[in-house]
């Protein structure tokens, strides 16, 4: 167990701890020209142990401690929610050992708690944050940082207070894929960029949150005031507790689950610190199941000029009635180049504009008199030779994670970056003013699709503005 005490004072000493890297390496292992598999890092044993807390044990809960634990020296001690099935459950994956209760205010002020994991409902997320890190734990916690805009700038004021070592839950951040991007976007691979497109489409019920509902499901397994918290009150309902995410007064719906993975992609590898005007817009078009969210949405966000990216435009869609199947991608537009991510696949596309605009096809070349078209076509070639092919070498680059690794590994690599903060002192890759940065236009899009109206943001400080 870390103490605050030691981890202070070893940091006094410049010493620090065996670590995972936190952006992990980039080894190319080349198969066919110009295809290359991205490798993780190895870990490295870690030399004290870290005890935590999984706050929320649903299926992220489930997902988000079963990572963490693939890091060396972590160790599950206690977990709370609010189905006490969810606590037999705990017990039966992880050992008797662990502790369990239905007040999460139990395992924050206890003392074998090192540090928690929240995966709770969207509406508990910054009440829990900020509790626990007042008692000084480290916190992951789930996307989107917060429900409501206006907790975000007190989330962040408390962790500049506190300094405890503090990540937000989107694993993309942490990602080898978006990693490669980065590098080849700052190498000016694309040219000046100037679009982004990006996608998250499902095409099934579970994709669509209907999720299943134990048949014990009642007053008596489930704590209803505990879970509802600040929200409005309302009668037990076992659909809105397992289904949490189809209603305004617990989730975020697509923006706040989905959206915001597509921004921590985008600033990622892009630097960015976040649109400036957001528009959303969408509607409920197939799963008719009481929800009051959409399921199929849609958003446009312009991106300001900074001295880290051009003004660019992004364009962001989510469907969970995709008959595509459903896929994820983000495509970075530029002017000499194409990037394009899958959650296990990069490939780059290189192509440029000749600098001789060219003549005839569709052009109005032909309907000058033959005489004009004469002097033009001289005058053409006098001013930018003989036309020739340009070849941007090499036209592609592919790569894909290593087998495996889209399930887990960017979250293990994303919890591992966590704990090597806990360890080192070092910052998070995704701490509390990114998680606001890509959390915030998320949420706004929500405000501007039930208030159809265009929002203005304010990028730098976080907030959404009186005026556009």
């Amino acid at each position: 167990m870390i103490t605050k005490t030691r981890r202070t004072f070893l940091r006094k000493l410049g010493l620090s701890f065996p670590i995972v890297t936190a952006a992990p390496s980039l080894l190319a292992a080349q198969a066919p020209e110009n295809f290359h598999i991205l490798k993780r890092s190895s870990s490295i044993p870690a030399n004290d142990r870290i005890q935590v807390a999984g706050i929320g044990m649903g299926i992220m809960g489930f997902g988000n401690v079963k990572a963490a634990l693939k890091t060396a020296g972590v160790e599950l001690v206690s977990v709370a929610d609010c189905y006490t099935g969810r606590l037999i459950r705990s017990q039966e994956v992880f050992g008797q050992s662990v502790k369990t209760t239905q007040d999460y205010r139990e395992l924050i002020s206890d003392k074998s708690t090192d540090a928690v994991i929240i995966s709770s409902t969207d509406h508990w997320h910054a009440a829990m944050a900020i509790e626990s890190m007042k008692q000084g734990k480290p916190v992951y916690c789930e996307k989107p940082m917060v429900k409501q805009l206006e907790d975000g700038l007190e989330v962040i004021n408390v962790w500049e207070q506190t300094e405890v070592p503090f990540q937000v839950g989107s694993q993309f951040a942490s990602n080898i894929i978006t990693h490669k991007a980065r590098e080849l976007y700052l190498e000016g691979k694309i040219g000046k960029l100037n679009a982004v497109e990006a996608y998250f489409d499902r095409f099934d019920a579970l994709g669509a949150w209907q999720y299943s509902i134990p048949p014990d499901a009642s007053k008596q397994t489930i704590d209803w005031n505990m879970f509802l918290g600040n929200a409005p009150r309302t009668d037990f309902d076992p659909v809105r507790f397992f289904r949490w995410r189809n209603y305004q007064d617990y989730g975020t719906g697509i923006p706040g689950d989905l959206f915001v993975h597509l921004f921590t992609m985008l600033h990622s590898i892009t630097g960015s610190l976040g649109p400036e005007k957001i528009y959303a817009t969408g509607g409920l078009r197939n799963w008719k199941d009481g929800r009051d969210v959409a399921d199929v949405m849609f958003g446009l966000f312009d991106y300001p000029e900074n001295d880290l990216h051009p003004a660019f435009n992004l364009a962001l869609r989510v469907n969970f009635v995709s008959a595509s199947g459903g896929k994820t991608g983000i495509r970075l537009v530029g002017s000499e180049g194409v990037l394009d991510l899958g959650t296990n696949d990069l490939v780059l596309h290189r192509n440029k504009l000749p600098e001789a605009p060219g003549y005839g096809g569709w052009d109005s070349l032909d309907t000058f008199p033959e005489s004009v078209q004469k002097e033009y076509i001289k005058q053409y070639h006098e001013k930018y030779g003989t036309p020739s092919a340009f070849v941007e070498e090499p036209g592609e680059l592919a790569f894909k994670a290593s087998e495996g690794y889209e399930n887990d590994g960017m979250r293990i690599d994303h919890f591992a970056d966590w704990f090597n903060a806990i360890r080192t002192g070092k910052k998070t890759i995704e701490d509390p003013e990114f998680g606001l940065r890509a959390c915030g236009p998320a949420v706004a899009s929500n405000t501007s699709h039930y208030e159809n109206r265009i929002i203005g943001w304010d990028p730098v400080n976080m907030k959404v503005l009186d005026k556009i």
